[in-house]
């Protein structure tokens, strides 16, 4: 059985296409699918259904799947231990984070990393606090930047370090009837509609939490994930938004507003408690962050 075999067989379970994963693995799609024949020969089992329409794992596909992922890690985080011990830092980065990060300039941040280690493979993932957290403890990102409100517990099942805490701002379009206002409180902003994160995210608790606290309610009447087209309806006109004035600064075409009685969020990044990768190690080191 060979990794390159594993990687074929991950290629097309993630693209359910043979083709497309063909593409993706550089190989033409006949070589693809006769190492994929020599590997289901060897198991005794086939691991894809194939029809003319679609392609799709068997069960034993299935549960051969986590394993094949498992030892193409294992072979990858070999070869990056084995560069690091020659001074070499390569293998794969991934950096999740939350749409609103604004403790970091991450842009500024990898591209030193690019610099020095340009033979690591970067990839973000963004994502909502809570999920990412949740990536970190199971291995599947290495590094996490999140947003949460200030009364909530320290992410458990990973370290974590402080980077910021803030007082959120109101913003609204220029047009709004309160972009003349110095600041508002919380009851004078109940009265309007907001766009706000999804329900039951980090960085949507932070303003539930402080109305409810306040004895008030208010209408969300958009949700989305993306906090940059959070701010683009908010341009629009169609509702207000509480956001971090750090983010809301690179921000165009709002107004923003002190709110006196604003909740704050409190900005971290996690990595995971188990040994780190020569990547994640040198991607930390950048942050100020060595090992503990």
């Amino acid at each position: 059985m060979e990794l390159q075999q594993m990687r074929y067989v991950i290629a097309v379970a993630e693209t359910n296409n043979f083709t497309r994963a063909a593409q993706r693995c550089l190989v033409v799609q006949s070589a693809l699918s006769h190492q994929i024949a020599r590997l289901e020969k060897e198991l005794g089992a086939r691991l894809f259904e194939r029809t003319s329409r679609r392609v799709r794992l068997t069960a034993a596909g299935a549960a051969f799947l986590p394993a094949a992922r498992q030892c193409l890690e294992a072979a990858e985080r070999a070869a990056a231990e084995v560069a690091a011990a020659v001074g070499e830092v390569r293998g794969r980065l991934t950096v999740g984070l939350i749409p609103t990060v604004a403790a970091v300039d991450l842009p500024s941040v990898l591209k030193d990393f690019h610099r020095r280690h340009p033979k690591a493979r970067v990839s973000l993932s963004v994502g909502a606090s809570e999920d990412l957290v949740e990536q970190v403890r199971k291995g599947e990102i290495e590094v996490a930047f999140l947003g949460i409100p200030v009364t909530a517990r320290l992410p458990r099942g990973v370290h974590a370090r402080e980077l910021a805490r803030e007082r959120l701002i109101a913003v609204v379009s220029p047009a709004h009837p309160l972009a003349g206002e110095s600041s508002v409180d919380l009851r004078r902003l109940a009265s309007e509609v907001f766009v706000d994160l999804p329900a039951k995210t980090a960085g949507r608790a932070q303003s539930d939490l402080a109305f409810a606290a306040a004895g008030l309610t208010r209408e969300v009447a958009f949700e989305v994930t993306n906090a940059d087209y959070l701010a683009r309806l908010v341009g629009a006109g169609l509702g207000v938004a509480l956001l971090p004035p750090t983010y809301v600064a690179d921000l165009a075409g709002v107004t923003t507003i002190e709110v006196t009685d604003a909740p704050a969020r409190v900005e971290y990044v996690v990595w995971g408690r188990e040994s780190r990768t020569p990547a994640a190690a040198a991607f930390l080191e950048l942050l100020g962050i060595e090992e503990e």
